[in-house]
């Protein structure tokens, strides 16, 4: 995958004769549609609540309804970039964006759990076209000079998503009803089509042949591991099915790497990792994204489920957290450069880690909101620390004809991270907790956020041990 058009001209300028299209209209482009993929991935958790009671949704139908999405997601992310590098990556960016309206509509439509699971596994599909291409469009349209605050002003947008996503999720909730959550996307892009389809120029990177059976592997062996992992808790550990699943999703990634390394046309090239600023990047974003939305998964709920508040005030409660990385995002992005990425994300990972093992401290079935307004701060910051200086390292590290392929891989393996976060820290609550009162689902939730404060405080350590500066790589 290439991130140099056919003609060899540099990814940061405009095609011969083509005027170059102003940077704001360019960033809404691409950040409009990457905001409703990034929004849905957080809208639905307060919600979680009155959709159990509405859908009669079980606690595994819960996390199926976040990890179809997440898992779809990951499973064609580097695939919808190999499709956009082969029919044109604006192509494929408002494809993306028409399944996911079509998805989003479904969504809505649902009357059944597994309908809603169906409706939200194509909705994932939708947004693996969106988020990556969106970056790729994004470092191809600006000059290397602009290149970092563009990406810190790209993960502003994303930080955005994710702070309006509970409250919106909350405010529609209790304003109008669940399915609203999903029809609001309907309007925003149908809107964005064609302005993305105006302002974004068309790209191209050297075709290659689809790798089918790698996206099978991949995709079967985590699905199948994912499964294993929330029905373990309820199933036992050692039933017939959760092993099978375990050992036969073990199986199919082993099989995924020995194919990468044997085919011709990898979906997932195993030289990648040989750079230590890649791999590394990827081993944080993994750890980071487990540990922090796990936890997340189950503290969004706990403001209704125990202390008995409406979806929009559970919302509002968790703005000190969600609020604060769009505000510290695109400042890290501006000092990325000058600072360097690793003391950012290491600082956001330790920031995150304590900011966990706060909660899971001061968590008790009556504890005052206000004690939760430092660690959700904390948090915050650390979050926004994070998401600009992991996509400027990665796009640093690789060299300029895999900026595309690398985007991607970052952008898969954290979906894969949301999505066994979910499962684990889903898993530990439902070994010691309930939903049948507040105590229990408090016995449930505390081991499980320590779970995830140990997750991310692996990424911390792994952090430090990323490269000090990075330099573009030719």
């Amino acid at each position: 995958m290439t991130q140099t058009l056919d003609s060899g001209t540099s990814a940061a300028a405009p095609p011969p004769g083509q005027k170059t299209k102003p940077l704001g209209a360019v960033i809404a482009a691409v950040g409009i549609p990457m905001f409703m993929v990034t929004l849905d991935n957080l809208v639905i958790t307060n919600a979680l609540p009155v959709i159990k009671t509405a859908l009669g949704a079980s606690l595994s139908d819960l996390q199926w309804f976040i990890n179809a999405y997440t898992l779809s997601f990951a499973a064609l992310l580097l695939t919808a970039s190999a499709l956009g590098d082969r029919l044109g990556r604006r192509r494929v960016f408002l494809a993306g964006i028409a399944v996911f309206v079509v998805a989003s509509a479904a969504c809505a439509l649902a009357t059944e759990p597994w309908m809603l699971i169906a409706a939200r596994a194509v909705q994932g599909l939708g947004g693996a076209a969106v988020m990556p291409l969106s970056l790729t469009l994004l470092t191809a349209a600006v000059p290397d000079r602009m290149r970092s605050a563009a990406i810190g002003i790209w993960g502003g947008i994303a930080g955005l998503g994710i702070a309006v996503g509970p409250v919106v999720g909350g405010a529609v909730v209790d304003g109008l009803n669940w399915q609203w959550i999903f029809w609001l996307n309907v309007p925003i892009g149908l809107l964005a089509m064609p302005f993305a389809a105006r302002m974004l120029s068309e790209s191209r990177g050297v075709a290659k042949k689809l790798d089918l059976l790698g996206v099978a592997l991949s995709a079967g062996g985590v699905l199948a591991l994912v499964w294993g992992v929330i029905h373990g808790a309820e199933d036992g550990w050692t039933a017939p099915q959760v092993l099978t699943a375990l050992i036969g999703g073990a199986a199919l990634l082993v099989a995924f790497v020995v194919w990468e390394d044997r085919t011709t046309d990898p979906m997932l090239p195993l030289r990648m990792f040989a750079n230590r600023g890649l791999s590394l990047s990827y081993l944080v974003s993994f750890a980071f994204s487990a540990g922090v939305f796990g936890a997340i998964f189950l503290l969004a709920q706990f403001f209704q489920v125990v202390q008995g508040y409406t979806p929009l005030e559970s919302g509002i409660r968790t703005l000190p957290w969600t609020l604060v990385p769009m505000v510290v995002a695109p400042l890290a992005g501006l000092v990325v450069d000058r600072v360097g990425p690793r003391v950012l994300i290491a600082s956001g990972q330790v920031m995150l880690a304590i900011s966990l093992a706060w909660m899971a401290m001061i968590t008790t079935t009556d504890v005052a909101y206000g004690h939760y307004v430092a660690p959700f701060v904390l948090g915050g910051i650390g979050m926004g620390l994070t998401f600009a200086p992991s996509a400027t390292i990665v796009m640093a590290s690789a060299s300029t004809a895999d900026q595309g392929m690398a985007s991607g891989i970052n952008s898969t393996v954290r979906e894969v991270g949301v999505a066994m976060g979910v499962a684990v820290l889903a898993s530990v609550f439902a070994t010691r907790g309930a939903y049948t009162d507040p105590q229990s689902y408090v016995d449930g939730l505390v081991p499980a956020v320590w779970v995830g404060a140990a997750l991310v405080a692996a990424a911390a350590v792994i952090a430090f041990f990323l490269p000090r500066h990075t330099h573009r790589t030719p």
